[in-house]
């Protein structure tokens, strides 16, 4: 059975801890470099999410991930970092602040009230969503399900129709898809693919994840 915690992960608590004391850069799951091939997919070559398209990206608990940094080299210009972490803020919105294009905020994202309606065209989590899940994974307690559907909700809300949520997890389809989607939302369209460059013993899963529904991105801009 899992910790006591792994329950703590979903708690502002653990991370000020954890991000205390001399700064370095931690990527949970996979790095930028692992990562490039799922990009080059579902951004950089995607009509309207290129560079030069200027798209709002938020990264969701981004905590101490070069992703964004790496984001800004290659281009992308317009990127909002949120974590519930008093550390993890105060240490990557001074390590960004030269950098063009990034903005930090200290948010949860359960509770995204600062962030409006309709306003993203991208949206990327490596480790957060997994950071509320704890206990039975066949069965989830009801406070799992609680957050994670808050999350969910709040996505929703701020991803523009035709915007993109793109997901990395280490969990299994059976563990994870009743959760991203519950079937009293139904509210999204999923997609999973296997990571290229998967090693050691667990395998890695990006997800492809849209509005119920939604037009195609080019479609979508020409109307």
């Amino acid at each position: 059975m899992p910790s006591h915690r792994d329950k703590e992960l979903s708690t502002e608590t653990y991370w000020n801890k954890h991000y205390t004391g001399p700064e370095k850069d931690h990527e949970w799951f996979r790095s930028y470099n692992d990562l490039v091939p799922f990009f080059n997919n579902n951004l950089f070559n995607q009509e309207g999410l290129q560079a030069k398209d200027h798209p709002k990206v938020l990264h969701l608990g981004s905590g101490r991930s070069e992703i964004p940094e790496q984001l800004a080299l290659a281009g992308y210009d317009q990127q909002l970092c949120i974590d519930f972490s008093e550390e993890a803020y105060n240490q990557m919105s001074k390590k960004h602040e030269n950098i063009k294009g990034i903005e930090w905020r200290k948010s949860d994202v359960r509770y995204m009230e600062d962030i409006p309606d309709k306003s993203i065209d991208v949206a990327f989590d490596k480790g957060t969503f997994d950071a509320l899940i704890y206990g039975d994974p066949w069965k989830p307690e009801d406070q799992v399900k609680d957050d994670t559907s808050r999350y969910m909700k709040q996505l929703h809300r701020v991803l523009k129709d035709d915007g993109v949520f793109l997901y990395v997890t280490f969990r299994q389809r059976h563990f994870i898809e009743q959760l991203l989607n519950p079937e009293d939302l139904g509210l999204w369209d999923l997609q999973m693919t296997a990571l290229v460059g998967n090693d050691g013993s667990f395998g890695y899963f990006g997800w492809i994840i849209r509005k119920k529904g939604a037009p195609p991105r080019a479609q979508a801009e020409a109307s």
